[in-house]
């Protein structure tokens, strides 16, 4: 089995499910968002801050691109479905599984959109970058689990079905 990535919005659970689906399988997990980190040494909410949007969605697309894994859970942030060659790259060494919550679900669970690193333009809203994205998930989706009415232990199980289903 190759990869699996799991791509959403933020405040999705990418990174608690992928923790736990990796350790459940066997896999190492990946959180892209810290090796961005790693990378700049800054926090994202730093670098969007200094950089700018553009120049971080350019480091976003170079770490995800340039990431060699086997045998892993990825958990790349929310905005890699703006860098095409980042996605490419995940359709070939993997399986993407788009984790789906509805908006108001996000909205609930995300408070301050900014101090968690998301990258939202000009005058853009919580709700029109969900409606932006939820196409571009859609788009690069090997599968899709839906976490309406699920709770995150049903969230896991689902994807651990899955992903049992083509290992």
């Amino acid at each position: 089995m190759k990869n699996i990535i799991l791509i959403g919005m933020p405040a999705v659970g990418k990174s608690t499910v992928g923790v736990v689906v990796a350790k459940r399988i066997g896999y190492e997990f990946i959180d892209t968002d810290l090796l961005i980190q790693k990378q700049e040494k800054r926090l994202l909410k730093e670098i969007i801050a200094e950089e700018g949007n553009e120049r971080f969605l350019e480091i976003e697309n170079q770490v995800n691109r340039d990431l060699e894994a086997e045998h892993a859970v990825i958990s790349p942030g929310g905005s890699v479905v703006y860098c095409e060659e980042a996605m490419r790259h995940f359709k070939e060494i993997g399986t993407v599984i788009y984790l789906h919550a509805t908006y108001e679900d996000i909205y609930k669970r995300i408070t301050n959109a900014k101090n968690r690193g998301v990258v939202l333009k000009e005058g853009q809203t919580l709700k029109d970058l969900y409606d932006e994205r939820v196409q571009l998930f859609e788009k690069y989706a090997d599968y899709t689990v839906s976490e309406e009415g699920l709770d995150l232990e049903e969230t896991i199980d689902e994807v651990l079905e899955l992903v049992e289903g083509f290992m």
